[in-house]
């Protein structure tokens, strides 16, 4: 027994040895590149988090334009790809590390080794999709072919269809929270809300009866035929993969960690878009900029590096989306003074905030005693 001991120990040695060159690396990095320490700024605490936001704003877009540093708008492309390069290493390593060693280990550890590597490999790949979704925005480079480029391969890569999220995701900054136009969580009005809704509205249900309805011009039909042909080429690649490595080893490698891509970033646009404080219009009191204004930032504690600040820079990301992560941070605390009151963050614990507003943000009705009727608010049932 002691022998076999010896050599499982003998046997794990290099893989934690790697972990923590690996841990080292990625902490170095990021600080490296200026992206700060593991948790947020303590200067960015709100106080009333439920407070509702105002819905007339006194300032305009060019004037938030005016207070952010003009190296904010700059996009470069190496330090773009710098972090592409960045995520994809991690990616690799996270990979090697758990082809290479959790076979090795007894099953309780090898089924708690799983589902570390599906945590990690699934949050470093919510990064690069983020970096997809930067190229959707023009954030990428100066170049939208580079960034159509680049978006359409990392998206692809992660069962995204690149094209026509670009498209829907254009429509949904175009006509953020009317409840005429906007396609991305648009809550019940009260007359609406039916059995069912106290049973699916919440976030594994919103995950259930979400429903993608891009729409397209002629000009893009071909690009959207083209994301086709990519999705297919990676069902037949996985299929050639499922029949070297085997169904069980293709999910475990790369099925559970997109799956977890894709419920990572649901969770984030629903916590983004959904919120007591927060205001939805209809056709009678919305404008751009007030949709623009009515999200929120969320605090994902060291997951903001990794999602490369895309979780608690929404506010500015909808006012302003063709800035690049890098300097994401830098212009939202130079809008801060600007917007006052109109912004907000909420640094709620996710799985805390996805309870309260699962159980308080059920539907939508305007306040009676007011004259913005067409201003609608959350309420619970």
């Amino acid at each position: 027994m002691y022998t076999n001991i010896h050599h499982l120990a003998s046997s794990l040695r290099p893989f934690f040895f790697e972990l923590n060159i690996l841990v080292f690396h990625w902490h170095l990095i990021y600080h490296k590149m200026g992206a700060g320490g593991w948790m947020s700024d303590s200067s960015d605490d709100v106080k009333d988090v439920l407070k509702r936001v105002p819905v007339d704003p006194p300032f305009s877009l060019s004037d938030l334009k005016k207070a952010i540093p003009a190296h904010c708008f700059k996009r470069s492309i190496i330090r773009s790809s710098y972090y592409v390069v960045h995520d994809l290493v991690i990616t690799y390593a996270f990979y090697f590390l758990a082809n290479t060693y959790i076979h090795l280990l007894p099953a309780p550890l090898a089924y708690i080794a799983w589902l570390v590597y599906w945590f990690c490999q699934a949050s470093i790949l919510t990064g690069l999709w983020v970096i997809g979704h930067e190229c959707g925005d023009h954030a990428f480079s100066e170049y939208q072919w580079i960034d159509d480029s680049v978006g359409f391969i990392v998206h692809s890569a992660l069962f995204t269809p690149y094209f026509t999220w670009k498209y829907s995701h254009r429509s949904h900054h175009a006509n953020t929270n009317s409840l005429d136009n906007d396609e991305v969580y648009i809550p019940k009005r009260m007359s609406k809300v039916r059995t069912y809704s106290k049973v699916l509205n919440n976030p594994p249900g919103q995950v259930f009866t979400l429903v993608f309805s891009p729409i397209f011009t002629e000009r893009e039909r071909l690009q959207v035929v083209l994301l086709d042909l990519g999705l297919l080429a990676i069902v037949y690649a996985l299929k050639l993969l499922v029949a070297s490595k085997g169904f069980t080893w293709v999910m475990c490698m790369y099925g559970v960690p997109v799956i977890g891509v894709h419920a990572f970033f649901v969770l984030i646009t629903y916590l983004h878009h959904t919120h007591l404080s927060l205001p939805h219009y209809d056709s009678t009191e919305w404008k751009w900029i007030k949709g623009a204004l009515s999200t929120i930032d969320r605090d994902f504690g060291f997951l903001n590096r990794v999602f490369h600040d895309v979780t608690h820079t929404h506010v500015l990301h909808h006012l302003i989306s063709y800035i690049p992560h890098y300097h994401a941070k830098e212009a939202r605390d130079a809008i801060r003074p600007v917007l006052g009151d109109y912004y907000k963050i909420d640094r709620t614990p996710i799985f805390k905030a996805m309870w309260r507003e699962a159980k308080e943000c059920i539907y939508i009705e305007p306040d009676q005693d007011t004259e913005h009727k067409g201003v609608y608010w959350y309420h619970k049932l």
